[in-house]
């Protein structure tokens, strides 16, 4: 049960990205006021939870309803997930957000960002829908469902810390310091998406 939780938390700590999605908040939030940084990240955490409790308690009758073979998902998500740790080691992933953060901060008055684009892509995203739902569908029986939903709820807490705490630790750390640790977080990321896809080989063609 722990090595679940490890390789469930460390899967979703990388997907959700807290330490890449701190930073970007912070940006969006600079005219905001602190009560108002931290009601918007609560709110962008609780609802990105729903989001993904929904899609890990319901994807899978999602899949067999669609007619789709659990193993065609497996392949299908971790090319989506290597696609996504590809970004994170070559900073596609941060620019992308960074662009998204200036639009909306091009507005004068302060825009709540909790839904779009907080909630949904950047928590959310297809990605750590992906991840989840092929988290789920590893698990067997409900003890192991909820240790997979345990290691959510606490990468969605950290996550909520995070975004409370992102202008102290933008000043802590610095824009190196992100990068360095998004890279790393990248490579990890890629290796468990590969596995993912070597999984999903290996099922479909009986190796």
């Amino acid at each position: 049960m722990t090595q679940l939780f490890i390789s469930a938390f460390i899967t979703l700590f990388v997907v959700i990205d807290p330490p890449g999605c701190a930073p970007i908040y912070a940006g969006l939030t600079k005219g905001a006021t602190q009560v108002q940084r931290r009601s918007m990240a609560i709110r962008a955490t609780l609802i990105a939870g729903v989001i993904l409790l929904v899609f890990a308690l319901f994807g899978q009758d999602l899949l067999g309803a669609l007619h789709i073979e659990l193993d065609s998902f497996r392949i299908a998500g971790g090319l989506m997930l290597f696609w996504i740790a590809f970004e994170m080691v070559f900073e596609k992933r941060t620019q992308r957000r960074e662009e998204r953060a200036e639009k909306l901060a091009a507005t004068p008055e302060v825009e709540d960002v909790s839904v779009f684009p907080m909630a949904m892509p950047m928590l959310a995203g297809p990605g750590a829908i992906a991840a989840i739902m092929l988290l789920m569908n590893e698990a067997t029986g409900l003890e192991q469902s909820l240790v997979v939903l345990g290691a959510l709820g606490s990468v969605l807490l950290l996550t909520m810390l995070a975004l409370i705490a992102a202008g102290p630790l933008m000043r802590l750390f610095g824009d190196r310091v992100e990068a360095v640790i998004t890279r790393l977080l990248g490579v990890l990321l890629a290796a468990l998406a590969a596995q993912y896809v070597i999984d999903g080989l290996k099922n479909s063609f009986g190796i």
